[in-house]
């Protein structure tokens, strides 16, 4: 998401459409993940902006238009770290460490907005509900075709595979991002990553970058 000074926030500042709608997102999130939605107030949400709030409601209606759009911002943005992680080699030991990192990674450097897609107060919002289920889809799937291809499962095995692989991969990092440990990120990202591998890795076929995964291989080194 752009990050947007406070001088741009200021009232009576002319923006490109595109630019405003970013900074209402923006100053929209904040005040989301604060106060979660039923708390919200668009009233808020525009002082946040530096903007009246007849602005905001020419570019979001209502403030469950507003939350839609801007869970879709960021689901889209979970998605595209997933892809990018599992098209960023060949090597499918680094897939796995990749696709857990950009779960750690996305929880740690997105403003809390994650929050939005695991944490949300509106799950019994039919449009809510849709998109946080169709995010945790969309990632598992991009993950089952990697494992089908490599491994020759069945669709519906890769499947219930890449569901598994990024539940654990979210629920961890959620929970370290939670807990605040003394482990650094990246050190809790490997750790799930050679769990995630030594399952994944003694599968037909599936292979790292030097070859067949045997039984006694240390997924951790590297």
């Amino acid at each position: 998401m752009v990050t947007l000074s406070s001088e741009t926030r200021g009232r009576g500042v002319r923006l490109p459409r595109s630019a405003r709608r970013a900074q209402l997102l923006e100053a929209a999130q904040e005040v989301f993940v604060e106060a979660g939605y039923h708390s919200a107030a668009m009233d808020e949400i525009a002082d946040r902006a530096g903007v009246s709030k007849p602005v905001l409601y020419q570019h979001f209606p209502g403030k469950l238009d507003l939350y839609i759009a801007l869970l879709d911002q960021t689901s889209e943005e979970l998605v595209d770290l997933v892809r990018q992680a599992l098209s960023s080699t060949t090597d499918n030991k680094l897939r796995v460490a990749a696709s857990i990192q950009a779960y750690f990674d996305f929880v740690d450097s997105h403003n809390a907005g994650y929050r939005l897609i695991f944490e949300s107060d509106l799950t019994n919002e039919a449009a809510v509900r849709q998109r946080v289920d169709r995010v945790s889809q969309a990632c598992a799937e991009a993950i089952a075709v990697v494992i089908s291809e490599d491994t020759g499962l069945p669709e519906p095995e890769a499947h219930l595979l890449g569901m598994a692989l990024s539940g654990m991969a979210q629920v961890s990092a959620r929970f370290w991002l939670a807990q605040r440990s003394a482990i650094p990120r990246d050190e809790a990202a490997r750790l799930v990553a050679a769990l995630s591998w030594r399952g994944l890795g003694g599968f037909p076929n599936i292979k790292d970058g030097e070859g067949a995964a045997g039984e006694g291989e240390d997924p951790s080194a590297g």
